[in-house]
Parts: structure tokens; C-alpha cells; sequence
């Protein structure tokens, strides 16, 4: 009597069967991504197709998109224990019906991690959007709260070489991600897809807000003072800085600035001075390998 068949099974049947799914869907897989992640992932993302019907190989529009990232945060709650609001927890379980992983992970939440969460909760608040917002504080950037004040000392020499590894991963999830979507353009959601590839990563955005009309020297003839700033960083790393009339319109300007670093052969971290607070500093850049006519924008937070 034959035994019966897996899900796994059914999958790569018909991955055998069509080659032109199985090479498309191929191209979503991250480069972190292990073989038990991706298989579970794929399998996510071609039950979920039907729900989608404008989803087809050849095909970049909103909805691919919108099922990838799915996908994205379906994997991460269930190998890296990410948690979303109740709404989106409800279609993730719903949408992954079906889907056995064998010997997940297991998370367990401790009083010590609670606590730690509690206590992290007073300087970040994680936005439903999926990146870490840094909220108002009485601390300077990247100081715990309590600590003795001690004036920064900038990146270490060797900071460009410890994050650079991981940028190189996301150099190449961003690339795949942009083929999917059929290259760079304005009519993007940059902030998505940006955010999708860091979390596939196994990393999260950082976003701070300032209200454009608390920030010092602006050029005299700038008389614009509605609107907030947004500067975009990760693991510390600066990646962008946009304007907007609220907080999402100058995220989403910060996402594309972003995402241009991404357009040449290769972006590497570097330490350069910009300003701070009306002082010169050295920060951790993502940088492209053009050349720059024009100095950096002035840094919104300092987390060093």
C-alpha cells in the first residue's frame, strides 16, 4: 500500500510539471533563507496564488507584492518567532492553513524577556508597518536610559567590515526584489519593498521622524516648513533621508533615496563625516559607487 503523500510531495510535482512557475518562484528566494525556510515559503506563496488572481510568472503588480510580503512575514513569525497586530496575525494563520513545517522553532516568552521588552518599549514603539519608529526622549540617540552622560566616540575602525557582510545580502535580495517588481521607478512602494528585504534579512528598519520646522540650519531661501523629515537606518547604518508633507510621505521619500544606493554594481559601508547637532560627526554610510557632487544631509540621530 503506498504511503501517503506530503505536501512537499504535491509542491514539487508541480513544480516538475511546470518549469516556468518553478524558475519564476524561484526568484523570490532570499539569499539568508535556509532550504527547510525557502521550501516552506514556496509552498506559502503557490497556495496562496489563487487568492491572487493577477499573480502569474512574467507579471510585477501590487498584488505580487502584497503576496510576497505575506509570505515574508508568514516565515518570519514562524522560524524567527515575529509577532504583527491581531488583524494580520488572523490572515497569516489563515492563509498558511495547511502548511506543515516540521520541528519549527519554539519562542517562549520569560518574565526577564518581558521586562526587557517593557523596557526597550520606552525608547521604541514597533509600528504596524513592520520597522521600529524611535519615539521621543529626553536621552540622546543610542544611550540607554539611567546611564552616566559620556560624550560618543563615532563608529569603530572596524565597523565598516563587521555590517558589511550583511549588506551584501540585502544588495542582493533588493535586486531580485526589484526584477520582480520590473526595475526601479517612481510608481513603487519603495517603503515596502525595502522593508520586505530587510526582514527577509532577519533585520528591521529604523525610523526617525523630526517635524521640519525643528530643524536647524535650512537654507535661508527655504521658507517649505510644514512637513516631517524621516531618516531610515539599519544595524546603525545610514541608508536615506526624505521629506513629506506627514510621516509617511517622508518615509516613503526616505525608502526610494534609499533604494538608489542599490542601482549601482555594489554598495559598500563607509564612515564619513556629516553633521550632527551643529557639530561634525563620523557615521556609518551605505554608499554607491558614484561619485558625490553634494555633502550628506545633516544626521537626525546618532546612535554611537
Amino acid at each position: 500500500m503506498a504511503g501517503k503523500r506530503s505536501e512537499q510531495d504535491t509542491v514539487a510535482e508541480y513544480l516538475e510539471q511546470n518549469p516556468e512557475v518553478a524558475k519564476w518562484v524561484e526568484t523570490f528566494r532570499a539569499y539568508s533563507e535556509s532550504r527547510k525556510q525557502w521550501r516552506a515559503r514556496r509552498e506559502f506563496i503557490l497556495k496562496n496564488m489563487e487568492a491572487y488572481p493577477s499573480v502569474k510568472p512574467g507579471v510585477c503588480d501590487r498584488s505580487l507584492d502584497m503576496l510576497l510580503s505575506m509570505s515574508t512575514a508568514w516565515a518570519n513569525h514562524v522560524f524567527l518567532g515575529s509577532s504583527y497586530p491581531a488583524t494580520v496575525m488572523e490572515k497569516l494563520k489563515k492563509m498558511g492553513e495547511g502548511i506543515i513545517v516540521k520541528d519549527p522553532p519554539v519562542y517562549r516568552t520569560t518574565k526577564d524577556g518581558a521586562m526587557a521588552r517593557e523596557k526597550r518599549s520606552a525608547t521604541y514603539d514597533a509600528d504596524a508597518d513592520g520597522y521600529v519608529k524611535k519615539s521621543k526622549s529626553n536621552e540622546p540617540e543610542g544611550r540607554p536610559a539611567g546611564r552616566a552622560s559620556t560624550r560618543k566616540s563615532g563608529p569603530t575602525p572596524q565597523a565598516p567590515a563587521e555590517h558589511q557582510p550583511f549588506f551584501n545580502r540585502l544588495y542582493k535580495s533588493v535586486a531580485w526584489k526589484l526584477v520582480s517588481a520590473g526595475g526601479f521607478g517612481p510608481n513603487l512602494d519603495h517603503f515596502e519593498i525595502l522593508r520586505s528585504c530587510v526582514e527577509s534579512c532577519k533585520q528591521t528598519l529604523t525610523c526617525v521622524f523630526v517635524p521640519l520646522k525643528d530643524i536647524k540650519g535650512l537654507p535661508a531661501g527655504c521658507a517649505q516648513k510644514e512637513g516631517y523629515v524621516c531618516e531610515i537606518r539599519c544595524q546603525t547604518v545610514y541608508m536615506g533621508t526624505g521629506y513629506g508633507r506627514d510621516e509617511a510621505a517622508a518615509r516613503a521619500m526616505a525608502s526610494k533615496e534609499a533604494l538608489k544606493v542599490f542601482q549601482g554594481r555594489k554598495v559598500t559601508v563607509k564612515i564619513a563625516r556629516r553633521r550632527y547637532k551643529e557639530r561634525d560627526v563620523e557615521d556609518l554610510m551605505l554608499l554607491d559607487e558614484q561619485p558625490r557632487t553634494q555633502g550628506f544631509p545633516p544626521a537626525l540621530s546618532y546612535p554611537f
